[in-house]
């Protein structure tokens, strides 16, 4: 008794120090890049230059990038013969959103935590399915990042010939702590990798748990609709899309970059956010922001954009998590029958 205490006190002991960790990481590149920052003039810019009319635009498409992930889950659990109600699926992709805004990742576990307790789906075979569905996105992600850099490769080579600009010049104006920033986010990202490896390994070392997670990550195989599956994955992603580039329309500085500058940002923001911190915050901000400033954007505007854009889609992400907890704690429990 007293070792599994220990044991448990040690658990508790390293994910206190994983958060702890991973808000020192944001925190960290955060205050570099806004120290000295004006940030009286971000109250002018949210009230009085912004465009809020295009930031209400493109909450809805937030809104259904989730719910489309919601509406998808279902074709890889039904093969399992898991079965959960569409509403459950959607709350609880809400709450694993905001769950993620306090411990970074914990939101893939929330999620099927969610199904087992309100729906009675099997905890493995969500999580499963949740690893199948995240390869899938991962491969799509980096399927658009190599077409999109093809495509923008006269764009770059176009302003290095018109500003005389290389790349080692590019390399010189990024300064030491910018590429300490790199360096630390790369690290981060492969930390997270490790522990995460090591989690499974430990976590599947339970040979019935080891067979539930392979049978929810082969599901794939046995989706019903193949074309529907592929459509929800494309519509998540468009979604995710609009949802960022309707907020380019908000600031003069940015309305006129065009859809491969926003498609780029797109790409490289949503890579920086495998970095584990809350919302992918810092991270995120360095990424955009120092491809916007390649764009042409003056490097003020950008950390205006970066930062505006970040928090305002962050406190929809709270309020949806929010609203997702009133509904669950209103739902009846669905208990599963025993085949």
């Amino acid at each position: 008794m007293e070792n599994e205490q220990t044991k448990n006190v040690k658990n508790h002991a390293k994910d206190i120090l994983h958060i702890v960790l991973s808000l020192l990481l944001c925190s960290a590149i955060l205050y570099w890049m806004y120290r000295g920052f004006d940030f009286e003039r971000v109250r002018n810019v949210l009230f009085h230059e912004m465009n809020w009319t295009w930031m209400l635009l493109s909450f809805p498409f937030g809104i259904l990038a989730q719910a489309f992930r919601g509406w998808r889950w279902r074709q890889t659990l039904e093969p399992l013969g898991e079965h959960s109600r569409t509403s459950t699926r959607v709350y609880s992709i809400f709450l694993s959103y905001a769950a993620s805004l306090l411990v970074p990742r914990i939101g893939e576990f929330a999620r099927c935590g969610v199904l087992n307790r309100y729906d009675g789906v099997s905890f493995p075979k969500a999580l499963g399915t949740v690893v199948s569905e995240r390869v899938v996105d991962s491969l799509l992600v980096l399927l658009m990042a190599g077409l999109t850099f093809l495509w923008q490769i006269p764009v770059f080579m176009r302003f290095f010939d018109e500003t005389g600009t290389s790349l080692d010049s590019i390399f010189h104006r990024f300064t030491t702590a910018g590429w300490i920033v790199t360096a630390v986010c790369g690290l981060a990202a492969l930390v997270l990798i490790w522990l995460l490896l090591r989690k499974l390994s430990i976590y599947n070392k339970v040979k019935e748990t080891l067979h539930s997670v392979w049978l929810g990550i082969a599901s794939l195989r046995k989706v019903k609709n193949h074309m529907r599956f592929i459509l929800f994955t494309l519509a998540i992603w468009l979604c995710y899309f609009l949802h960022y580039y309707l907020t380019f329309f908000c600031f003069d500085a940015t309305a006129g970059l065009g859809v491969s500058c926003a498609l780029v940002t797109f790409i490289v923001g949503s890579i920086a956010v495998i970095v584990p911190t809350p919302n992918g915050a810092g991270p995120w901000h360095f990424a955009v922001k120092t491809m916007l400033v390649l764009y042409g954007v003056h490097e003020t505007d950008a950390l205006y954009f970066v930062l505006i854009v970040h928090s305002v889609q962050t406190l929809l992400v709270l309020a949806l998590g929010v609203f997702a907890w009133l509904g669950l704690s209103l739902k009846p429990k669905q208990v599963k029958q025993k085949q």
